[in-house]
Parts: structure tokens; C-alpha cells; sequence
């Protein structure tokens, strides 16, 4: 199979040399993995997980550290030098990523975080970061249904709420009056399908909707009352952190969830919390 370049790859190790060990790179040749990189006891025949990429000669080198971000991921980076060239960002490895001056939607400063898209140039041969997300998102029509639980990455805070990656492909939007939680920009989380628009726009929830989502949050909140003994110090009258703190709901869908599990005399309610009952399964 092809070594990919930006990419985790298991390779073979040929032989173990002193300053580390080459593998077997196929088509693109023999890869050094230098000692510091290598675990410990690795011998001749042993698949190591690594990571290819170019070192600061721009020769191809294996690594088995793991970037903040790989080829053809997004991800939130800081900016740690700015040179005639582009901007270099911190992304995990030895040698910083750079974002050359035509990937920049403005002019980026040192110290400062930006979402980009790790990409790998054909024309120079080398791995790329760009802050011009856009061109690699929504090139395709969105195939979600309602309740369809993806990949979120926040990218921006808007007036209506935060815009977010999907599954590294599309873009939907986390409306403010929808969030039971903080949110900021470079997090990621799992969110669920709202609704896709006529026009293919996105919105999207941090909890699943509808009836089925009900049924997951009983069985949540029962699940974690099991795991402290049967009761536990809050109730619909608790505050809206706290439940999130303890169960990762909002406090709406708690109220729900306790509600539902209480006409089904699961669980018992009153001023000082919650309590499973004796006979309840």
C-alpha cells in the first residue's frame, strides 16, 4: 500500500541503524524514523504507526508523534512566528506548519489562534495549512437526515449563534437559543441534525431531537443515578450548570427525562434530589 504523505501510515521496519530505523516506504523509499521517535525494544519486521512528513530540509521523515491536525483535517492553531514567507503555526511537531501568504484571509499575527485546513501542495511537495476553509467545505450536497449525530468543530461566532464544521465537509449553524452549554471557537464535540434547509443549509443541536432522544436521556440520567448509589442531590429545581455539570443536558430536557422516569415509577422526587426506588428495575 502507498505511503501517504500528511497521513498516519503502519509501516514495516527494514533494518535498525544508530541513528534510528528505516521503513519501508515503498514507492516513496526508505523512511528514517529517528531514535528519539522510536519505541523502545523496535526490531527488524516490527509495524510501527507513524506519521509522514517533510523535516526542516524538506526531507521525508517518519515521526510517531501525532499532529494537532493531519491532511485534509481542520483544526484551531496558534501562530508562533511570521517570516517573508507566510506564517508558521504550532501543529504538535518538531517543524511548525506554514500558512503562505495567499492561504491568508487577512494578515495573521504572532500569538493569535486561526482555523485552518491542513492540505498537501502538489506543486512543491509539501504539507500546507490554509486559513481559506471555505473552498474546502460544502462542495458537495449534504446527505443527513433529522437526529443524525456528526463531528462538530466551531469555527465562528455569528448574531444568530456558532457556525460549525460537519464531518470535516459541511458547515451548519448552533443557534444561541438552542445551547445549554458554553461553546467556543476551536472546540469539538459531537452535535446532532436538526434540519437541512431547501437551500442545503444546516442547523444543528448539541442534543438529539425528537422522541428517540427522550428515551436516550431517561436511560442517561438512570444510568448515572445507578453509578451514585441510587440517589443523587438535585432535582428539576437545580441549577442550569449544575445539571449539565452532572448529566450533560440542559436543564429542559433533565426536567423531561426525571419526568418521564417519575411516571414510570423508576425514581422518586422531592426537595433534596432524586432516588431511585427499591423495586424499580
Amino acid at each position: 500500500m502507498a505511503v501517504i504523505i500528511g497521513k498516519i501510515n503502519r509501516l514495516k521496519v527494514l533494518r535498525v541503524v544508530s541513528i534510528g530505523a528505516y521503513l519501508d516506504g515503498d514507492t516513496i523509499g526508505d523512511l528514517l524514523l529517528p531514535n528519539r521517535y522510536m519505541p523502545e525494544g523496535t526490531k527488524e519486521g516490527d509495524e510501527i504507526d507513524v506519521f509522514v512528513y517533510l523535516d526542516s530540509e524538506d526531507r521525508l521523515i517518519a515521526t510517531t508523534e501525532t499532529p494537532y491536525a493531519m491532511v485534509g483535517e481542520f483544526a484551531l492553531l496558534k501562530v508562533v512566528a511570521v517570516s517573508n514567507f507566510g506564517a508558521f503555526l504550532d501543529w504538535g511537531l518538531m517543524k511548525d506548519l506554514l500558512v503562505p501568504f495567499r492561504e491568508q484571509k487577512e494578515k495573521m499575527e504572532r500569538g493569535r489562534y486561526y482555523i485552518v485546513y491542513v492540505y498537501f501542495d502538489d506543486e512543491t511537495g509539501r504539507i500546507a495549512a490554509s486559513a481559506k476553509i471555505e473552498k474546502y467545505l460544502d462542495n458537495v450536497s449534504p446527505n443527513y437526515k433529522q437526529g443524525d449525530e456528526v463531528d462538530l468543530l466551531i469555527v465562528s461566532k455569528t448574531d444568530l449563534g456558532y457556525k460549525a464544521i460537519i464531518n470535516g465537509l459541511h458547515t451548519g449553524l448552533l443557534y444561541h437559543n438552542q445551547l445549554f452549554k458554553l461553546v467556543a471557537i476551536g472546540d469539538k464535540m459531537k452535535g446532532y441534525i436538526s434540519k437541512v434547509r431547501e437551500d442545503d443549509k444546516i442547523d444543528l443541536l448539541l442534543e438529539k431531537p425528537g422522541y428517540e432522544k427522550m428515551d436516550d436521556l431517561s436511560e442517561s440520567v438512570l444510568n448515572i443515578l445507578k453509578k451514585n448509589k441510587g440517589a443523587m442531590n438535585v432535582n428539576d429545581k437545580s441549577a442550569p450548570e449544575l445539571i449539565e455539570d452532572l448529566f450533560g443536558m440542559s436543564k429542559k430536557n433533565f426536567k423531561k427525562a426525571i419526568g418521564a422516569l417519575y411516571k414510570k415509577r423508576i425514581i422518586e422526587l422531592d426537595d433534596k434530589g432524586i432516588r431511585l426506588l427499591k423495586d424499580a428495575d
